[in-house]
């Protein structure tokens, strides 16, 4: 795997190493790996910024058709980390000031990977809970081990997962997000897939690899067609249906005039692979 630095304008972490680490391991996909094991990958607002410029930076770069989110540890991350927000319980706002940052920077960063225009895949080897399991939920496909569990416990500590419910409730049935919401009972993996929240589960040692397999098959598509269609995607869902209709078919035509629906196409009808260009 080739390693590339991550550049980014989060405030320095105290944490020797870095926060998180950013790979190549294999043409076209880049490999994100949360790297706070000891802190149960917590996203402390350096996480989030540093997670926040690292897509950035992978959504501009030409040569990366897919990501994959990733993380060490036991934990993929346990949501935001609530020591950084206590210790601004200090401060001479009581932390209202801090409070607002943390949550902005996060739905900022959530919403970042939504408008990605390369698909985001989570290798969830362990546990996500809180706004740990908001980006399960927001990423465009998740691969879970059958081991992992998944939760949104803040109502038993006095904080409703309000920003959670967000990305949860535009993947999992409602009752079923508010059984997870007003209990902050533990889902299993296989629990997760059967909801929606998560595409499958499967055995720990697999979880890496299949996300990579499935990251590898996207990056071999037209990264134009791959980016019209998760805006539309995403766009559409929003829309009443009669509107919805009308975008989608206006986008249709637009993807029809681009040069790789047309290699795609005649490749097709040629009976040969295409030759993407990715315009």
């Amino acid at each position: 795997m080739t390693q590339v630095a991550v550049r980014t304008h989060a405030p320095a972490a105290a944490e020797a190493e870095p926060l998180l680490l950013s790979e190549r391991p294999q043409p076209g996909v880049a490999l994100l790996t949360f790297n706070r094991p000891a802190a149960r990958n917590a996203l402390s607002l350096a996480m989030i910024e540093t997670l926040h410029a690292a897509i950035a930076q992978l959504g501009a770069d030409a040569t990366v058709h897919a990501v994959v989110l990733a993380a060490k540890g036991p934990v993929f991350s346990s949501g935001h980390d609530l020591k950084e927000l206590t210790a601004h319980r200090a401060d001479a706002d009581k932390g209202l000031a801090f409070f607002t940052q943390a949550m902005t920077a996060c739905a900022a960063m959530m919403q970042a990977i939504v408008a990605c225009p390369k698909p985001v895949i989570a290798a969830v080897e362990g546990t996500a809970t809180a706004a740990g399991c908001q980006l399960v939920a927001t990423c465009d496909l998740a691969i879970a081990a059958d081991s992992a569990e998944f939760c949104t416990p803040g109502v038993n500590i006095g904080l409703f997962c309000s920003t959670p419910m967000v990305a949860l409730t535009r993947n999992v049935a409602r009752k079923r997000a508010m059984q997870m919401l007003l209990t902050g009972e533990m889902i299993s993996a296989s629990e997760a897939a059967d909801w929606g929240l998560v595409n499958r589960a499967v055995p720990a040692a697999e979880v890496l690899p299949s996300a990579l397999r499935l990251a590898a098959e996207i990056a071999a598509k037209s990264p134009l067609t791959v980016a019209i269609g998760k805006s539309a995607f995403y766009a559409q869902a929003e829309m009443p249906l009669k509107e919805a209709y009308a975008y989608a078919a206006q986008v249709m035509v637009d993807n029809m005039l681009a040069r790789d629906a047309e290699e795609g196409i005649g490749a097709f009808l040629g009976k040969r692979k295409p030759e993407w260009k990715g315009c």
